[in-house]
C-alpha cells in the first residue's frame, strides 16, 4: 500500500521524535522537536475533522517559515485534506484568485507579518463563496493544537490529491499544480539518495514555503526527520551564524543567497566548515565564488526542476568542477528527458530541443485541466518549455526558454501578468516585459512600454500603479524603457529577444 504524508510523518516522529527544530524568527522564534510538531498538528488536524473538513479538502498556508506553518501540514495530512500552501507576499489579486479557483475551505495566515494586515488582504479578496474559516496565528490557532484526543487519520490514498502548489509561469494567473503523497515522498527519496544522507545532516531553508522549493524542506523534516533551521525572512549574515551554530551541512539557494552568506561569514568570522554541499537552481553562479567555495571544501552544484517536476537533474559532490559550473547535472533516478522540435518529434542526439520529462515525482497535471492540452505529450511527457541538450557525458545543458518568464531571486514571475497591470495604467499604449540581467538576484523585470500621446511614465508612477493594484512587489518592473514602437514580426508578434538587449 503506498504511503501517504500522514503515514511517512507518524513512522518518522515515532523513529526520531528529537529531531530539532530552529525558527530565527522577530516574530515567532522557536525550539522545538518533531514529535512536538506532528503531535500538535494530529491534535489540530483531529479538531479541524469534528468541524467538518474532510478528505479532499482544500486547507490553504499562507505563513511564512514558522513551526506553525508545520503544523498545519500536519494537521492537514490527518484530516485528508490537501495542503495548499501559498507564498506570503501576494496581494489580494492573487490571493483571491487561488483562493476562488481552488475552493479552499479553510485558510490560516498570520495576524500581522512584515507590516501586512492579512485580515485585510482577505477582506479585499472580495466574495471567497468556499472560504468557511480564516485562521490567523494566535488564540484560536492555539487553542486548535492544545492538548486534546487524538483520532485515527482519515482514509486517503496516496496517489490522491495532497499538495497543491500554485506557480506564475506562461499564463497571467497562477496556476495550480496537483501533487500526490506519492510522487512528493518519491521526490523527498531521491533526493536523500543523491544527497547520501548522513547521521549528522541538518538543513537551512532559505526558500518561503509556498513554494516547491520551501515546501520540500519542511516535508524533509516531517516525513524524513532532518533536523531543520528556519528563517521567516532572509538575512545573509544570520544564515552564516545559523549554519556555525547549528553545523549545517547542506542548503539550497540562489547565488545572491550564496554570495551574501559566503561574504557575511568572512566579516563576521563565522565557520561554514560543516557545510559541505549546497545546490543553485538554474542560474549561473561567478567562476570566483565557486573558486572560493571550493577553499573551504564546499561542493556547489547546479539542479533542474519546476513546481511540477521538483528534481529533474542534479550535479554532484563528486562532479567534475567544469560540469559543476556549466551543467544543471544529470538525471535524478527515475527521471527521464526527451528533446522535441516544435512539433513533439525528437531532435538528434545532441541538439537542442524542448525539454520534455517523465518521472515518479512529476505532478499530477493542473487544477485546471484546460491547461494539460498543451503541457503534455502522448504518454506523460511534460513539457517543461525549456530549451537544451546532454552532453557526451549525460549532463544538461540549458540553452535557452521557451517560457515567457522572469527569474528573480529564484522566484518566477509571470510576463503576460505583468503586461497585463500595466496595460491598465493610462499612461501606458502598448507594453512588453522581458527579464533584465541583474548581478544580485539573477534577473530582474524591464518594462518596455509605448505611451499614449502626450503620457509620462516614471519608474516611481510604475510602483505606485502596481501597488495600488495590490501586486506582490517582486513583481513591480525594477526598470524601464520608453520605446517608440515594440519590434514585432510579420504576424504581429512582439520579438522579445530584441529587447532584451536594450
Amino acid at each position: 500500500m503506498t504511503p501517504t504524508f500522514i503515514d511517512a510523518m507518524i513512522a518518522a516522529a515515532a523513529a526520531n521524535p528529537g529531531a530539532s527544530l530552529t525558527v530565527a524568527s522577530d516574530v515567532k522564534p522557536c525550539t522545538a522537536s518533531l514529535g512536538d510538531v506532528v503531535a500538535s498538528g494530529r491534535r489540530m488536524g483531529t479538531r479541524m475533522a469534528a468541524a467538518g473538513v474532510a478528505p479532499g479538502d482544500i486547507v490553504a498556508c499562507m505563513l511564512p517559515n514558522w513551526r506553525e506553518w508545520l503544523v498545519v501540514a500536519v494537521a492537514a495530512a490527518q484530516s485528508g485534506a490537501v495542503l495548499l500552501p501559498i507564498v506570503t507576499i501576494y496581494g489580494a489579486k492573487e490571493l483571491g484568485f487561488i483562493l476562488r479557483q481552488s475552493a479552499a475551505k479553510w485558510l490560516f495566515t498570520p495576524d500581522m507579518f512584515r507590516g501586512v494586515d492579512y485580515g485585510r488582504v482577505v477582506a479585499e479578496c472580495g466574495d471567497l463563496p468556499g472560504l468557511d474559516r480564516h485562521v490567523a496565528i494566535g488564540q484560536e490557532f492555539d487553542l486548535l493544537e492544545a492538548e486534546g484526543p487524538i483520532a485515527d487519520p482519515a482514509a486517503v490514498a496516496g496517489e490522491d490529491l495532497a499538495l497543491l502548489v500554485y506557480t506564475s509561469g506562461t499564463t497571467a494567473e497562477p496556476k495550480g499544480v496537483m501533487h500526490s503523497a506519492r510522487g512528493f515522498l518519491a521526490e523527498l527519496e531521491t533526493v536523500r539518495a543523491m544527497r547520501g544522507g548522513t547521521d549528522d545532516e541538518a538543513v537551512i531553508s532559505p526558500w518561503p514555503p509556498g513554494h516547491v522549493a520551501g515546501a520540500l524542506s519542511m516535508y524533509r523534516f516531517l516525513c524524513q526527520a532532518t533536523p531543520l533551521v528556519l528563517m521567516d525572512q532572509w538575512d545573509a549574515a544570520l544564515a552564516a551564524a545559523l549554519i556555525d551554530r547549528h553545523k549545517v551541512t547542506s542548503t539550497s539557494g540562489t547565488p545572491f543567497h550564496l554570495s551574501g552568506m559566503i561574504a557575511a561569514a568572512d566579516e563576521h568570522g563565522h565557520d561554514l566548515t560543516s557545510l559541505r554541499q549546497y545546490l543553485v537552481g538554474a542560474a549561473p553562479v561567478p567562476p570566483s565564488l565557486i573558486e572560493r567555495c571550493q577553499r573551504q571544501g564546499l561542493a556547489v552544484y547546479h539542479c533542474y526542476g519546476s513546481s511540477e517536476h521538483p528534481t529533474v537533474t542534479s550535479g554532484a559532490v563528486d562532479d567534475p568542477l567544469d560540469k559543476q559550473l556549466h551543467t544543471e547535472g544529470r538525471a535524478m533516478p527515475g527521471s527521464q528527458m526527451r528533446f522535441v522540435d516544435d512539433d513533439g518529434n525528437d531532435v538528434p542526439a545532441g541538439e537542442d530541443g524542448e525539454i520534455c520529462t517523465r518521472g515518479p515525482e512529476l505532478f499530477m497535471g493542473y487544477l485546471d485541466p484546460a491547461l494539460d492540452v498543451s503541457a503534455f505529450l502522448l504518454d506523460g511527457w511534460y513539457r517543461t518549455g525549456d530549451i537544451g541538450r546532454l552532453d557526451e557525458g549525460g549532463y544538461l545543458l540549458i540553452t535557452d526558454r521557451k517560457k515567457d518568464i522572469i527569474i528573480r531571486g529564484g522566484e518566477n514571475i509571470s510576463s503576460k501578468e505583468v503586461e497585463a497591470v500595466l496595460l491598465r495604467h493610462p499612461a501606458v499604449a502598448d507594453v512588453a516585459v522581458v527579464a533584465a540581467k541583474d548581478e544580485r538576484m539573477g534577473e530582474v523585470v524591464h518594462a518596455c512600454a509605448v505611451l499614449a500621446p502626450g503620457a509620462a511614465l516614471s519608474l516611481g508612477d510604475v510602483r505606485d500603479h502596481f501597488g495600488a493594484a495590490g501586486i506582490a512587489r517582486q513583481k513591480t518592473p525594477e526598470r524601464l524603457t520608453i520605446v517608440a514602437e515594440l519590434p514585432r514580426n510579420a504576424s504581429g508578434k512582439v520579438l522579445k529577444h530584441q529587447l532584451r538587449d536594450t
